[in-house]
């Protein structure tokens, strides 16, 4: 059962890999589903049994990306508050360079392309939205007012990204910006640390 959860583990990424190679080399609107089944030596059902759109070709660890501060939030340690905890998280993911934060030199181009195309940022849209759905709803267990808890710490986020983004795609060395994103992050959250989280 190992060897085949393995086998479409690799075959998913196989597919994904070869779609990212494609839409960074023609854009996104460009590219067939046809031709990504072609390029992953794969049938075309074969590529939409995992991926039942286009734009989850793109964006194919969005399950991850919508579920990790919810994640973050339900994991805490014992007398953790969520504030805490996101913030663990983020620099956790900052310090080991998790791709989905796009501290690569190539970020700029997978950005590029999103920009170039209204589907994608439309999805993009989508899935900031129901991340804060998602940690919405793992906060209401554990605090009042988990809506705009929630709308706070995913707004956080989202501008810690997008600082990261704008530096990257400005041309600045990821060390220099995982720096400055750092002492950004260590200072909104010790701020929002502050106000009562439970």
């Amino acid at each position: 059962m190992a060897l085949r959860a393995e086998k479409k583990a690799a075959t998913r990424a196989a597919i994904a890999d070869a779609a990212l190679a494609l839409f960074l080399a023609r854009g996104f609107d460009r590219v067939t589903v046809a031709e990504v089944a072609e390029a992953a030596r794969v049938s075309v059902n074969t590529v939409f049994n995992y991926f039942p759109t286009k734009e989850d070709l793109f964006f194919d660890r969005q399950e991850q990306v919508v579920q990790r501060l919810a994640a973050a939030v339900r994991g805490r340690a014992p007398h953790e508050s969520p504030v805490d905890a996101v913030r663990r998280l983020f620099l956790a993911e900052l310090d080991r360079g998790e791709p989905t934060l796009g501290l690569s030199p190539d970020a700029g181009a997978f950005w590029q392309v999103v920009e170039d195309s209204p589907a994608l940022q439309a999805r993009a849209r989508l899935l900031a939205q129901l991340a804060e759905e998602a940690l919405t709803e793992a906060l209401s267990e554990v605090v009042g007012g988990a809506r705009w808890r929630a709308a706070v710490l995913a707004g956080v986020d989202r501008a810690l990204h997008v600082l990261i983004r704008d530096r990257i795609r400005g041309g600045a060395d990821p060390d220099t910006v995982r720096a400055e994103v750092r002492a950004e992050a260590e200072a909104v959250y010790e701020a929002l640390s502050r106000v009562a989280w439970a």
